[in-house]
């Protein structure tokens, strides 16, 4: 396919298809909230005019990298990651994963106390999750390992970790093996906070494509979250093949926990706890300290 330069200013091209629409990759976790928000988009459920929407399935520790290394178009990406990547990416106003009261949670088994946990290595998913940013605020500088994030549960009931962060339908799956939950990160923070949600993911766009087309790709990421919460079974459906066996109950749980009217806008409460997020990851070192967090803008938002 030959590529096509989208403008003098810009530095990105992009290939087209056979009817001259550009391809833009959209990476996004395997899970089934990122899978429902891209459905519509990645199957053609609606015009796209000028764009054709492919989507790359991979963990959110490997697209944080991958960004970083200015790989992909579009790609759902970690909060936490975000200040990495952002000379090359801009933040949408859409897509948000935000726990609303609820988010990724510290499980054992049953009897096991907090200091016990503390005092032997905790599984986390990924060192530029928001999940591990949460868990360093919340209980500090301890011993922690990266473990693959479907690999977390699987580890703890065999023994190879006494306790281990929890995402995705983890979140859900976890009572059918019995587990205790020592902290879930998405009340504290709403605690800590006076009600903010927990910031978790967000999708971003490569600022090299220039402000019209993010503008235009931010605008079809919208359509497909709206398309797919006012036709939720068809959805729902594409969804399940990633939710790694859940049932159908469960799929439609986790999805509506994740993908909701924030997902279609941040609003101002969502911005917020963003940037407050952000700030505090600066106070604990976790964060680049010359990021300007007050300067943060999103694509799509009016503010």
């Amino acid at each position: 396919m030959k590529g096509v330069w989208l403008g003098a200013d810009m530095a990105a091209e992009l290939p087209r298809d056979e009817d001259g629409n550009f391809i833009v990759r959209i990476g996004h976790s395997p899970d089934p909230d990122d899978a429902f928000m891209f459905y519509a988009m990645t199957t053609n459920a609606f015009p796209t005019p000028g764009y054709k929407f492919v989507h790359e399935l991979q963990d959110i520790e490997t697209l944080n990298h991958r960004a970083m290394n200015k790989e992909l178009e579009v790609s759902a990406v970690s909060i936490h990651a975000y200040p990495d990547i952002a000379q090359d990416y801009a933040l949408m106003n859409c897509g948000a994963s935000m726990g609303e009261g609820y988010g990724p949670m510290i499980v054992t088994k049953k009897g096991v106390t907090i200091e016990e946990a503390k005092s032997n290595p905790i599984a986390v998913p990924g060192l530029k999750t928001s999940a591990y940013l949460g868990i360093k605020m919340c209980w500090g500088d301890l011993d922690y390992e990266v473990v693959a994030f479907d690999e977390i549960i699987p580890k703890i009931l065999d023994g190879t970790y006494t306790s281990g962060l929890i995402i995705h339908e983890g979140q859900l799956t976890y009572v059918e093996h019995d587990l205790d939950v020592l902290v879930d990160l998405g009340v504290w923070w709403n605690e800590r906070t006076g009600g903010l949600p927990m910031p978790l993911g967000g999708n971003v766009v490569r600022k090299d494509l220039g402000q019209k087309m993010m503008e235009d790709i931010t605008m079809y990421t919208k359509m497909s979250i709206e398309h797919s919460i006012s036709n939720p079974d068809v959805a729902l459906q594409f969804a399940k093949k990633w939710g790694r066996g859940i049932d159908d109950d469960t799929n439609r749980k986790f999805v509506t926990m994740y993908v909701n009217d924030r997902t279609i806008d941040y609003k101002p409460e969502g911005r917020e706890s963003i940037r407050r997020f952000l700030k505090e990851g600066q106070s604990i070192g976790l964060v680049e300290a010359s990021f300007d967090v007050d300067g943060l803008k999103f694509i799509g938002a009016e503010e």
